[in-house]
C-alpha cells in the first residue's frame, strides 16, 4: 500500500491478518509485478498467494486445485481476493468449503462460459459474505452478466463504471480503492451480513466516507 493510503485501512488489514488468512488468487498470467494484486502483496506482509505452473493456460480446474491445496495449508479462515479466472476459482472454493473460506472479494470475474467453466461455478448463494467489483467495459464479462452473477451468488455489487478488466492494461496500479472495498468486505464479515446491494463507484472517494 502507498504511504499516503488511509491509515485506518492499513491498520484494519494488519489486525485482520491476526484472525484470518488473506489469500490472493490471480487470474491468467499470474498478475505481473505491476498488477494491483502483486503490489498489495509487496506492500503488506500479510498475504498468501496461490502458486502453480502453467499460468498461461486458462484451466479453471487446475486453478481450483491450486487454491484447494493452499486452503489446506491455512490455519485460519481465509479471505479470498480473486481477479478474473481467480475470481471464478474463489467462488468455487467458497461454495465448496465454507468452513475454510470466510469471505470473498471478486474483481472483474471472467464469464464462466468463455473458459468452459459454466458447469463448475455455483448457481446459488455462496453462503459467505462477498463483494463483486465490475466494470461496464470489461471484455471478459459484460456488466449485465456481472449483475446476474452478483445476484446468483448473493454478492454486493460495486460498479466501477468504464474500468476495463481492472488490471494494468486498464490503468490500474496500486488501486487503494480496492483496499477500501476489502475493508468493506471485512466489515460485512464482522457484522455477519452476506449482503446483496449495488454501489456505484464512479466517485470512489465518496463511498463509505462515513467510516
Amino acid at each position: 500500500m502507498n504511504d499516503d493510503a488511509p491509515s485506518k485501512t492499513r491498520n484494519t488489514l494488519l489486525a485482520v491478518a491476526q484472525r484470518y488468512d488473506l489469500v490472493l488468487v490471480p487470474g491468467r498470467f499470474n498478475s505481473g509485478a505491476s498488477h494491483w494484486q502483486s503490489i498489495w502483496e509487496q506492500d503488506l506482509p500479510i498475504w498468501k498467494r496461490v502458486v502453480q505452473s502453467h499460468w498461461n493456460d486458462p484451466d479453471t480446474h487446475r486453478l481450483n486445485g491450486s487454491l484447494r491445496r493452499l486452503l489446506v495449508q491455512c490455519t485460519r479462515p481465509a479471505i479470498l481476493v480473486g481477479h478474473s479466472l481467480g475470481a471464478l476459482a474463489s467462488v468455487c472454493l467458497a461454495f465448496e468449503q465454507p468452513d475454510k473460506v470466510a469471505g470473498v472479494m471478486l474483481v472483474a470475474p471472467a464469464e464462466p462460459a468463455k473458459f468452459h467453466a459454466e458447469e463448475d461455478v455455483p448457481t446459488s448463494a455462496l453462503g459467505v459474505p462477498s463483494i463483486l467489483v465490475a466494470s461496464h467495459t470489461d471484455p471478459f464479462m459484460s456488466f449485465p452478466r456481472a449483475e446476474h452473477w452478483a445476484g446468483v451468488w448473493g454478492s454486493e455489487l460495486v460498479d466501477l463504471g468504464e474500468a476495463g478488466h481492472i488490471n494494468v492494461d486498464s490503468g490500474f496500479g496500486p488501486w487503494d480503492f480496492g483496499l477500501d472495498v476489502l475493508r468493506r468486505l471485512i466489515e460485512k464479515m464482522d457484522e455477519g451480513t452476506p449482503g446483496a446491494m449495488k454501489i456505484s463507484a464512479s466517485c470512489p472517494g465518496e463511498i463509505w466516507a462515513e467510516d
